[in-house]
């Protein structure tokens, strides 16, 4: 075992870029675009770290663009729903037992990826799939999301600091572990940054998360899902599913060992 007590890293929030006229982020972004645009895009849904097809095949259209075809998703059932949980019930023991500072390692690997080489990846499947200008990408998509995963690993070290009063002779600690059981996330269709940390959050802090985001951002949730496990998260930790609503739901909120449920609306 290590013997030390280490420090976070200097927390700061992302600059946000200016997209100005003749900037590199502005012709990145433009290249990013114009290759996205092309489609063709095959999006399987991430159960233990493996990609899962069906013969159900869903269109992903811009909203903006009802007649362009960005490609296909693979739409899963009750039964990949249930493969999910198996998942992230099987990553649960090695995962919570990991040392936290393993943990926030990898969610600032991934801020870091998401500030450099996948930035205009991630504002342009905002753009493409939820009809967001740049400006309003480059908010949410690269900078609210690379904030959420900075600032969630300082709140989780001063949380895990804040420990009780000892009288004299009594030294008193607490420990804070995850729930028991999985956790659903159920994340919105107009926000990538809230969509990547309503499953993060949790995983973060040493649950595991079964993850249904809308129909209607799935092209930006398998990003982030691609970008997290480049950055080492291990497989089942996080399973991102693309079931229907009530498929997912009946599933999950029956299961014995559902442990809470992570959504906005």
């Amino acid at each position: 075992m290590t013997k030390a007590i280490f420090k976070l890293p200097e927390i700061k929030n992302e600059p946000i870029k200016t997209y100005a006229p003749g900037s590199a982020e502005r012709k990145e972004l433009k290249e990013k675009l114009a290759e996205l645009r092309k489609g063709g895009l095959d999006l399987p849904m991430i159960i233990d770290g493996k990609e899962v097809r069906t013969n159900n095949l869903h269109d992903i259209r811009p909203p903006h663009n009802h007649q362009h075809l960005l490609g296909h998703y693979h739409q899963g059932g009750k039964e990949h729903m249930q493969m999910a949980i198996d998942a992230a019930l099987k990553a649960k023991p090695a995962w919570e037992s990991m040392n936290w500072e393993s943990r926030a390692a990898i969610f600032l690997k991934a801020a870091d990826l998401m500030a450099g080489p996948y930035r205009q990846t991630l504002n342009a499947v905002t753009m493409l799939g939820q009809s967001k200008n740049v400006f309003q990408a480059e908010i949410d998509a690269a900078c609210e999301l690379i904030d959420f995963y900075r600032y969630n690993v300082r709140n989780m070290y001063d949380l895990y600091a804040m420990q009780p009063n000892s009288s004299a002779g009594i030294w008193n600690r607490m420990v804070w572990r995850p729930l028991e059981g999985f956790i659903f996330a159920l994340t919105p269709f107009n926000f990538t940054a809230i969509a990547g940390n309503l499953g993060g959050a949790p995983a973060l802090m040493g649950n595991t998360v079964v993850w249904k985001p809308s129909k209607t951002a799935i092209y930006a949730a398998s990003v982030i899902m691609k970008i997290l496990q480049e950055a080492g998260l291990p497989d089942g930790v996080m399973n991102l599913v693309y079931c229907s609503g009530p498929d997912a739901s009946e599933v999950a909120l029956n299961d014995e060992n559902f442990a809470g449920i992570h959504f906005t609306g």
